[in-house]
């Protein structure tokens, strides 16, 4: 077997009420990582889970913990999500202004770092900092809002991306976040994709597991 991608599931479309069973879910299934986005109501008009939920759902977790950052000034808590539990710490570009302090920063608390791009800004941005990078989060929609509808864009996007990492000999993995289904996952892997996030096609599907199940399926290339 190739290449399969790592697949995602975006915990801020389980049911709240239910957090525990969603997560027990996502350890039984075929999914990789959990991905988690903490949103500040700042840098998105939206505020998700804070500190005391990202710290219960660690206490169930089973998998990497890919906690995607959608804040303002995120160097203040880069020690509290590794005391939290998080394997991987996403910061956007946005909202960074001295991204390679905050990339080494993430790094010297044991972690991977990452840096997420909205749909609006390019990857030839990080092509400095590549080689510093351990994960790039492509944005397929616009941050903040769960439930969006695919940018076709991001293929192109993913394309450029992967040209810049394999002209510097990086090892960053690609990760598409927003509006991932069974109808673009091949494709986006195809492209260049490694990791696929998924929220509301895995939480509203009538059966989660077989739906993470068919995901992996169709991504192995």
């Amino acid at each position: 077997m190739g290449k399969q991608a790592i697949i995602a599931p975006s915990v801020l479309a389980a049911d709240f009420a239910n957090l525990q069973r969603d997560i027990e879910m996502i350890n039984q299934s075929e999914a990789d990582w959990f991905h988690i986005d903490i949103m500040d109501g700042v840098f998105v008009p939206n505020i998700s889970f804070g500190m005391p939920v990202l710290e219960a759902i660690n206490k169930h977790a089973k998998k990497t913990i890919d906690v995607h950052l959608m804040i303002v000034d995120p160097d203040r808590y880069i020690k509290t999500f590794k005391d939290l539990g998080s394997d991987i710490l996403v910061v956007h570009y946005e909202a960074s202004t001295h991204l390679h302090r905050t990339l080494q920063a993430i790094k010297a608390e044991g972690m991977k770092a990452g840096v997420a791009l909205n749909p609006h800004t390019s990857v030839s941005l990080l092509e400095d900092l590549i080689n510093d990078i351990d994960l790039v989060c492509i944005m397929s929609v616009n941050p903040g809002f769960g439930g969006q509808s695919f940018i076709e864009n991001t293929y192109k996007k993913i394309k450029q991306l992967k040209e810049i990492i394999v002209r510097n000999g990086a090892s960053t993995l690609i990760e598409i976040d927003g509006g991932v289904t069974n109808k673009n996952a091949k494709q986006l892997v195809e492209a260049g994709a490694d990791v696929l996030v998924a929220g509301s096609y895995v939480f509203r599907a009538e059966d989660p597991i077989a739906t993470i199940a068919d995901l992996k399926k169709i991504t192995e290339i």
